[in-house]
């Protein structure tokens, strides 16, 4: 028996880079003098360049840690090197030291065992920044949404019981009149707008209350940062536009292409087409799937971009997304089968989705929702309906194909089908013979 196993090795020129926060352990072999320390400055990053060319190294494996990685290897790829950008789950067994990881990722690389992660393009790394600042604005909008709710709560004044969204269009009337000096309750009241379905004097009694000074500082503070934050948002979404109609210039308008009716209106929703811009860039209306929202679009086009044949198929992308069960087998059974958690925005914009679709009262994603929340409870509902989703977007861009649902009846054929075909088989079970309408015995 050999004591030994033959590697072949795959890429001769391999390098590895263990990435830091304060320097960079940077492998060109496995001896001592084939590891150096750098610096993250870029004279540092011009010397790390040069020992690599010194060494002959070409190919490059790093890791993804935090957001250190970025400018070096941005660096790296403009001075021609092949950079592999391996994601830590393939090397977190081997971690002990900074430089015995990067001799980890030197030998890995050199024998071929690592893959690299999803790396956007140009257009799509401009996108995506843009998207996420935009996100974050939201969440800071809405926190001081709360912070606003709460000041006036403790003046009594009770607009979150009258008024469905206090930073609505009532709402921020009726602030900007409080902070502005107003106080009589009947004179506020008059600042609703005719759709608000409480009468003027339930309004006016609800916000009745004492106006302390420490209290109306706080609110005059938490607005103004509010309303910041609201133009902020605005310039973002300016912005957005500006990429998206320079990266679609070419293609041919969509003014005689029908798409999905969507509501567009909210506070949230994005002040520009998505709906167009992204039907320019896919060439299929991805709005028609139920569901799916112009912000869920801008998730689409910012974090998948348009380089979709990176992904095999729509398991591989379904996995990337981390939606599918994470299966481990031994012995023939089925250990855990659980699905790996995951941060991915663009996997949070799915489950969204999939959760509003749970909340719909009819349609073929509805009907599927349901019959898997009646069998495993809601969340793996909603993990299932997110992969579906995700392979339907999958196929639309990769085929170029419309979305075509299942129709009612062809839903409640396949359901007589399944029946039917349970039936046989526990009549066989039993010891029944079936025959079918031309007399044939069916074993």
């Amino acid at each position: 028996m050999k004591k030994t196993i033959e590697l072949k090795i795959v890429n001769p020129n391999a390098c590895g880079i263990d990435i830091g926060s304060k320097s960079h352990f940077v492998a060109v072999g496995q001896d001592k003098d084939d590891v150096k320390e750098f610096g993250i400055s870029h004279s540092e990053h011009l010397r790390l360049i040069d020992f690599l060319k010194e060494r002959e190294g070409k190919s490059i494996a790093m890791e993804s840690t935090g957001s250190y990685w970025q400018s070096l290897y941005l660096i790296l790829i403009e001075n021609g090197f092949e950079v592999l950008l391996v994601p830590g789950s393939q090397t977190k067994g081997f971690r002990k030291t900074d430089v015995k990881d990067a001799r980890h990722l030197q030998q890995m690389h050199a024998l071929g065992l690592l893959t690299s992660c999803f790396l956007p393009d140009e257009f799509t790394e401009k996108l995506r920044e843009l998207s996420r600042h935009r996100k974050s604005l939201i969440k800071e909008s809405s926190k001081y949404t709360n912070k606003i709710q709460k000041c006036l709560r403790l003046m009594n004044i009770r607009l979150d019981v009258v008024i469905s969204d206090i930073t609505g269009v009532s709402g921020r009337r009726i602030i900007n009149a409080i902070i502005n000096g107003e106080r009589n309750a009947e004179v506020l009241s008059q600042y609703c707008d005719s759709r608000i379905k409480k009468s003027k004097e339930e309004i006016a009694d609800s916000i009745v209350g004492n106006f302390k000074d420490e209290l109306m500082y706080e609110l005059k503070d938490c607005y103004e940062i509010y309303e910041l934050l609201q133009s902020k948002i605005h310039n973002v979404d300016y912005k957005i536009e500006e990429i998206l109609c320079e990266q679609t210039k070419d293609q041919p308008n969509v003014e005689k292409t029908e798409l999905a009716k969507k509501q567009i209106k909210g506070k949230n929703q994005p002040n520009i087409k998505i709906q167009e811009y992204c039907y320019k860039l896919y060439q299929v209306d991805l709005s028609a799937i139920q569901g799916v929202s112009t912000n869920t679009l801008l998730s689409i086009m910012s974090e998948l971009g348009t380089n979709i044949s990176k992904f095999r198929d729509a398991k591989s992308f379904a996995s990337w997304l981390r939606l599918a069960p994470n299966n481990k087998i031994s012995g023939g059974k089925v250990l855990s089968s659980y699905t790996p958690k995951g941060a991915n925005p663009l996997t949070l914009a799915l489950r969204d989705c999939a959760n509003v679709i749970g909340n719909q009262k009819k349609g073929p994603l509805t009907d599927f929702f349901k019959k898997i929340g009646f069998k495993k409870g809601r969340c793996a509902a909603i993990t299932a309906t997110a992969r579906k989703l995700a392979v339907i977007i999958f196929n639309m861009i990769s085929k170029k194909e419309p979305y075509n649902p299942a129709t009612p009846e062809y839903i409640i054929q396949k359901k007589n089908q399944n029946k039917l075909r349970t039936i046989k088989r526990l009549a066989i079970e039993q010891g029944f013979s079936i025959i079918d309408n031309q007399g044939v015995i069916i074993s």
